[in-house]
């Protein structure tokens, strides 16, 4: 991996950069589309390589339980079972171990899963997170964490940040036994900040952090049900921290008003299953704030979803037949929203890149808000 800071606003954090994961390059800052279990919901690989997409995210937990890393390195790595061009970031599970608690037994050593497929258990270990990530030729591999809930309290999210820690000096350990064994062929490892809501714990995970010289690093433990302001703080305090020679993710976030506030904050890397979600369910981001297709304002529009937008759904089809199709229970609802959703995504970031390098970063913060509407994106 190599990651170079090519520019940076005067006015703010803000800055873009290249990311080279063997020999794909991404532009950042990037989004990342979530592809969970190798595929990313009702958009093909072949469209999102077509809007500009490099760099996808899949979860090592569901893809361990389904297909399994044996079938997925015969395939020669995730790249080649999914038939994606690009390069991939796996999850470690660490964030099953905040949403299946009712699955899983968590201790020091590591966590086990009582499969949601058919009862059977998993133990995921730092160290055997990292042989199935190294095994899925993954190019960005995430070290094992404890996600802890929201609300924590200080000593339960202390000892998540004391776990989390351990957990990735182990990780750090088995991902440089690995190299050596494989002549270097592994993807980056990056470590992950908890912390929950206190401002001292996630700068103390930092600092201690940054002493394992990882790749990269990651904000996790946001997203997780606090109000949004508060994940925009716990951003952009604890960002800055972040090795400036590093790439930095957030993980989780966000909406488009929440990806805006990350990059002022200095953040590169970003994932959140919104867009394809909320296509799915009917909701389309537009330059005018997100709106639901479901509204009966939009049964005899003749327009597009998006009038600023020029995706093959905006340019070929209209807001009511977008609603026709979703009402009548049609796929073809949640391919032209969810397409629509993620090409929306990749304009903003790529917007976001040249706002950076013109040195506009703010001018363009304050043009897009006040034309999408701080209120665009209701809950």
């Amino acid at each position: 991996m190599d990651f170079r800071v090519q520019a940076e606003s005067t006015e703010g954090s803000a800055r873009c950069g290249r990311l080279r994961l063997r020999d794909v390059v991404i532009e950042t800052p990037a989004f990342m589309p979530v592809g969970t279990q190798g595929a990313v919901k009702a958009v093909s690989q072949q469209e999102l390589w077509a809007m500009g997409y490099r760099l996808i995210l899949g979860n090592t937990y569901h893809l361990h339980l389904r297909p399994g890393a044996e079938l997925i390195q015969r395939a020669g790595g995730l790249r080649g079972f999914v038939g994606w061009p690009g390069a991939i970031l796996t999850d470690s599970g660490g964030y099953q171990v905040f949403s299946l608690k009712d699955l899983r037994k968590l201790t020091d050593e590591g966590v086990t899963f009582r499969s949601y497929l058919d009862g059977s258990e998993h133990t995921f270990t730092p160290e055997t997170v990292v042989d199935l990530q190294a095994a899925f030729r993954s190019d960005i591999m995430m070290a094992l964490d404890e996600c802890p809930p929201y609300p924590s309290d200080r000593e339960a999210a202390r000892a998540a940040v004391e776990r989390t820690q351990q957990w990735a000096e182990r990780s750090r350990r088995r991902w440089r036994e690995v190299q050596e064994q494989r002549g270097g062929e592994v993807g980056a490892l990056f470590g992950i900040v908890q912390g929950s809501t206190f401002l001292d714990l996630r700068a103390e995970a930092v600092q201690r952090l940054t002493e394992l010289d990882l790749p990269g690093m990651a904000i996790g433990g946001v997203s997780v049900g606090e109000p949004k302001g508060l994940i925009r703080e716990i951003t952009a305090t604890t960002a800055p921290l972040l090795p400036r020679d590093r790439p930095r993710y957030l993980m989780g976030v966000g909406t488009p008003l929440d990806l805006i506030a990350s990059v002022a904050a200095g953040v590169d890397l970003f994932d959140c299953v919104l867009p394809s979600r909320l296509g799915r369910n009917g909701s389309a981001y537009t330059s005018r704030g997100r709106i639901n297709i479901k509204a009966s304002r939009y049964a005899d529009d003749l327009g597009p979803v998006d009038p600023d937008c020029d995706c093959w759904c905006c340019a070929n089809y209209t807001a009511a037949y977008a609603r026709h199709v979703y009402k009548a229970g049609e796929i073809m609802a949640a391919r032209l929203l969810s397409y629509h959703n993620l090409y929306f995504y990749y304009r903003l970031m790529e917007r976001m890149r040249a706002a950076i390098v013109a040195d506009r970063f703010e001018a363009f913060r304050r043009d897009f808000i006040s034309k999408y509407g701080a209120e665009g994106e209701p809950e």
